[in-house]
């Protein structure tokens, strides 16, 4: 990674922003260093008032208003950038009005169901949700109010998401609040099991994290990949390029232990997950110029040249924010007194997949055949010319592609803070369109399919013609 910033990573926040900060106030102070960045894995829990927690799918028990509200309302201000993703106890409402990013407080940036940033040059990826094989290839046919099935099923990840985040050049960094299936298996799974030894039967069956993360780990080869969810510190390393390990829990009857610390939600306990297929990359073609040397010649001794070293992933997973655990880290990448304030830039390569993708964006349960991957990446290469000519900030003479999101997207509050809602306390919230989301498809001159204005409410272009304009035929 980069020497300019130094990063906190944060497990589950379940709301404890206070908590999150003045811990790393703690560590600051007691280490002498500064802080310039805090990425959290997710479960973040932005609820603004008593409305979107009738959004969030956790039992009645566990809903809290908790503490974002202040940090919403300008109450508090963030001390410092924090970058986040979505889990499965969210307000899921709130989260849908940004489906591109946006900032959910100042100084609060959500990533998006899925996304790709710049921070000082750091490239951040992310997605947001967790895995359910029932929803992973359908649309976002989900809207408000929800009902018990569709407040669940939003932050099912899909494989649009999926497909997108596929096509990104390797991030440095990765968030995500699933674990990849398998990761277990590249670190010390005795010891993750002595710990948590109800996690045995789901890694014996292969139901533990989510198989279409672990292909775009694979994919993706980030140098960092973070995430939350099980609420245990984890580590392992996945060396690219090799033979990996295989399971070392043969598949078979396994007494069941319960987590005590696990939130029931009976629709996600039935469904079971269907894996999903690794996205691979393509091979590169043959050179058809290539001189091909005769026997004679391959007889000449060359001196082999040492192998590469290997590509590895660094995975850390962390608990959630509680006393005594570990919940939290700092990571140390500069040695230089000065630093640059954190720059938080759009990621040109993201927004030409956004672009090209867009046709693809379903809003129906039917989800709309994808291109293969070959006509994916010319797309890419296309939209990513007109993302250079055209994206640029507002006092920059040129465009190059590179623009910070504060630039375009200024905070907005879109719902009242607790308190405000009146008579309509305890009910869903009614739509909102968030000024951010309609800022990003300007910028990006794309229609906006999540939260359109009324007045500008029109059929969506059905499945044949999104395909049509996609391959301009």
């Amino acid at each position: 990674m980069s020497n300019t910033c130094q990063i906190a990573v944060e497990g589950c926040c379940h709301g404890q922003l206070d908590a999150i900060y003045h811990h790393i106030a703690v560590l600051e102070k007691t280490h002498h260093y500064n802080v310039d960045l805090l990425l959290i894995c997710g479960d973040f829990q932005a609820i603004r008032n008593y409305q979107d927690l009738q959004c969030m799918a956790v039992p009645q028990k566990y809903r809290e208003l908790g503490q974002f509200h202040k940090y919403y309302t300008g109450e508090k201000k963030a001390p410092l950038l924090t970058i986040v993703i979505g889990g499965n106890h969210e307000a899921s409402n709130y989260l849908w009005e940004l489906y591109h990013g946006g900032w959910l407080a100042p100084n609060i940036y959500f990533l998006g169901h899925a996304g790709c940033v710049q921070v000082n040059g750091i490239r951040i990826a992310g997605a947001s949700g967790i895995f359910k094989g029932n929803d992973f290839r359908r649309g976002h046919w989900e809207t408000i109010p929800y009902d018990n099935s569709s407040m669940r099923s939003i932050y099912h990840i899909r494989e649009y998401n999926v497909r997108r985040l596929s096509l990104l050049s390797s991030p440095s960094i990765f968030l995500s609040h699933d674990w990849p299936q398998s990761i277990e298996q590249h670190g010390d799974l005795q010891g993750l099991l002595s710990r948590k030894p109800f996690f045995r039967q789901d890694i014996a069956t292969g139901q533990l994290g989510s198989p279409p993360l672990m292909g775009l780990l694979k994919t993706l080869k980030p140098d960092w990949w973070f995430s939350a969810h099980l609420h245990v510190r984890f580590q392992a390393t996945v060396i690219h390029n090799e033979n990996l390990p295989g399971s070392s829990l043969a598949p078979g009857p396994t007494a069941v232990v319960p987590n005590p610390e696990e939130i029931v939600i009976d629709d996600d306990d039935i469904e079971n997950a269907e894996p999903a297929p690794a996205v691979q990359s393509s091979a590169p073609p043959r050179n058809s110029d290539e001189i091909v040397l005769t026997d004679e010649e391959n007889d000449v001794a060359v001196p082999p040249l040492p192998p590469p070293p290997p590509l590895k992933t660094k995975f850390l997973a962390l608990d959630k924010c509680l006393p005594k655990r570990q919940f939290l880290e700092v990571s140390i990448h500069s040695s230089s007194p000065y630093r640059p304030r954190p720059r938080l830039t759009y990621d040109p390569e993201w927004l030409a997949i956004t672009r090209a993708f867009h046709p693809f964006l379903s809003r129906d349960l039917v989800q709309p055949i994808y291109p293969d991957e070959d006509a994916a990446r010319l797309m890419i290469r296309k939209e990513l010319e007109w993302v250079k000519s055209n994206v640029k900030n507002e006092n920059d003479d040129a465009a190059t592609g590179i623009r910070e999101v504060g630039d375009c997207q200024p905070f907005v509050m879109t719902a009242p803070g607790p308190g405000q809602e009146g008579d309509a306390k305890f009910k869903q919230p009614p739509w909102y369109t968030n000024p951010q989301t309609e800022a990003f498809c300007r910028m990006l001159e794309l229609e906006n399919k999540i939260n359109p204005p009324p007045e500008k409410d029109k059929p969506a272009p059905s499945h044949a013609d999104a395909f049509r304009k996609s391959f301009g035929s």
